[in-house]
């Protein structure tokens, strides 16, 4: 059938199961827009306040439903602000088309107004980039942004296509796309090797990143733990694709993760990383990490195999597929049994329990209220900072794609948008963003996408009046010297919220906060909760940056420390 280059990108999308995309208009896109108009009933645009929200809730829409996400923007600035969203999706490896419109054809390299090379300026934060210059290539190339950003290791795809070929009459011939198979591409030799490991280990430690949530690889960890009686620790990344709730669960690993786990890793003799990157923020020292131990990696991406820690014996491929084989493996040849070295884990685990200051209103304790109420069955995603290292401690994460945040890049003002994106790909979920004071500031604004569309999304603001983890490292090593982390001004965000259509709920005392919660989850409507704590309440336990993981302390040895 002959169709324009703008309903060609449309009948790309339905080819491709899209149901939704995210992003705002502008002079180079109106051919697409007009396109989109006309397919309204199947696909649904959502308008975001700002272009780096479509980014956002188009990567919360693929972490909260495995597929991938789509967002939208015009040339020049608005492509631009798209930026920062795709590298937060590149480091955290989502899958995610953007697709923009640039100038037209004989336009391009001119200066032309609002015209910019995005598809060089992404180069380095994409899978891969295109800009489409001719009709007759549209389709292929749209279909092939999809296969790249969901094969192998997910990631962002941009596709830049000039107004001209929006414009361009083509002809379209429909195509059934099939899903990527899962591959490996390991030798009998490397399995052997692993098996070999497994079986002499007698303190074995599992160490589970974001791969094991992108591969859908849960029971197989879950059956991979029993199999060879092991403790299990994640990274940010990682959360939900091992049970929180399980006793083998010792918590978050590296800067702040439990000292069980970070004690435990050190002291352990076999170390099996599954779909983890070894990120700085996890090893610390490289040099010191799990020296005492056989290290094997097993990963979707052989450039992660020895890039930040030498390893041991590595298998390359899918998660999942690689787990089920060697679990068989395993299981032919017996199950492991290390009492010792699980009661080992289990007494430091008792020994070193999580902590806070339970007589003040605190970031933990709200969490471990939302943890409560919503029996750990909601959704949450989080920005930046000393409440995304307190949501990743006190909520016991149980299935995966139930906790969003940027990990890789540290991205403040992700959450609201990709709580809004998660809550349109799951709507029979309960979607929960916890932000700080200082990160809900940058992209507040979303909330008036949230009351636009009804999307039932609750914000939690935890309001400490600084910039907290920032202010957290001035008070330990730059001698209090509290250069611009105070934000104490007169700006009210139960008033903002208001301001934006949604509730407002502001909570100042411990006994507060469960009757808001339960309030908000009631109204099914966006509702924004602000919590009010004091503002030198710190993440526990810590590793200051580069030290060895088994250096970590807390409260009570910092207080030790300085008396």
């Amino acid at each position: 059938m002959l169709l324009n280059g703008s309903e060609i990108v449309v009948e790309c999308l339905k080819e491709q199961g899209v149901d939704t995309v995210f992003g705002y208009p502008g002079g180079a896109i109106l051919n697409i827009y007009d396109a989109l108009y006309q397919h309204s009933d199947e696909i649904r645009h959502i308008l975001t306040s700002h272009e780096q929200g479509a980014a956002h809730a188009a990567d919360g829409y693929a972490r909260a439903t495995g597929r991938v996400g789509v967002c939208l923007a015009t040339s020049g600035p608005g492509a631009t602000n798209l930026v920062t969203g795709i590298a937060t999706a590149y480091m955290d490896s989502v899958p995610m088309v953007a697709i923009t419109a640039n100038v037209t054809l004989p336009m391009l390299g001119k200066d032309s107004f609002q015209e910019v090379d995005i598809a060089g300026v992404t180069m380095p934060i994409t899978k891969h980039g295109y800009i489409v210059k001719n009709v007759e290539r549209l389709a292929d190339t749209i279909r092939k942004a999809f296969e790249i950003a969901r094969s192998g290791r997910p990631g962002p795809v941009l596709v830049d296509i000039t107004k001209d070929v929006t414009a361009a009459m083509c002809e379209f011939t429909p195509v059934e796309i099939k899903m990527p198979e899962r591959k490996t591409s390991y030798t009998e030799a490397d399995m052997e090797q692993v098996l070999q490991y497994i079986q002499e280990a007698e303190k074995p430690y599992i160490y589970l990143g974001g791969g094991a949530v992108i591969s859908e690889a849960s029971a197989e960890v879950a059956e991979f733990a029993q199999l060879i009686d092991a403790p299990v620790c994640d990274t940010l990344m990682g959360k939900g694709a091992f049970d929180g709730a399980s006793p083998r669960y010792t918590g978050m690993i590296g800067m702040h993760g439990t000292k069980t786990s970070n004690l435990g890793v050190s002291q352990c003799d076999l170390l099996v990383a599954l779909g983890a990157r070894f990120s700085d923020r996890v090893i610390g020292n490289p040099k010191k990490f799990a020296e005492g131990a056989k290290i094997v990696h097993i990963d979707i991406d052989a450039a992660e195999i020895n890039k930040n820690i030498r390893v041991d014996a590595s298998l390359t491929g899918d998660l999942k597929a690689v787990l089920a084989e060697l679990n068989a493996r395993i299981a032919k040849q017996g199950k492991k049994n290390h009492p010792d070295w699980m009661q080992t884990i289990a007494e430091l685990k008792e020994k070193y329990p999580l902590k806070y200051d339970e007589e003040n209103l605190s970031c933990p304790y709200v969490i471990e209220e939302l943890d409560r109420i919503t029996k750990g069955e909601a959704l949450i995603t989080t920005d930046v900072g000393q409440h995304q290292m307190w949501a990743a401690q006190y909520y016991k994460y149980t299935q995966p794609r139930t906790f969003l945040s940027s990990g890789g890049l540290g991205t403040m003002g992700y959450g609201l948008g990709a709580c809004i994106g998660a809550q349109v790909g799951q709507p029979d979920r309960l979607c929960v963003n916890i932000a700080g004071d200082g990160c809900f500031r940058m992209n507040m604004n979303e909330l008036a996408t949230a009351s636009r569309y009804h999307i039932p999304i609750i914000q939690i603001v935890i309001n400490n009046h600084v910039l907290g983890m920032v202010r957290q490292w001035q008070t330990l090593f730059y001698g209090k010297r509290y250069s611009q982390t105070v934000l104490k001004d007169e700006v009210d965000f139960c008033k903002v919220a208001e301001g934006l259509g949604c509730a407002a709920i502001r909570v100042t005392s411990k006994e507060e906060v469960a009757p808001a919660i339960e309030k908000a989850i009631a109204m099914k409507a966006p509702v924004l909760i602000e919590c009010v704590i004091p503002e030198d309440d710190k993440v526990f336990p810590m590793v200051p940056a580069g030290a060895p993981i088994d250096q970590v302390f807390d409260g009570e040895d910092l207080a030790k420390k300085s008396e």
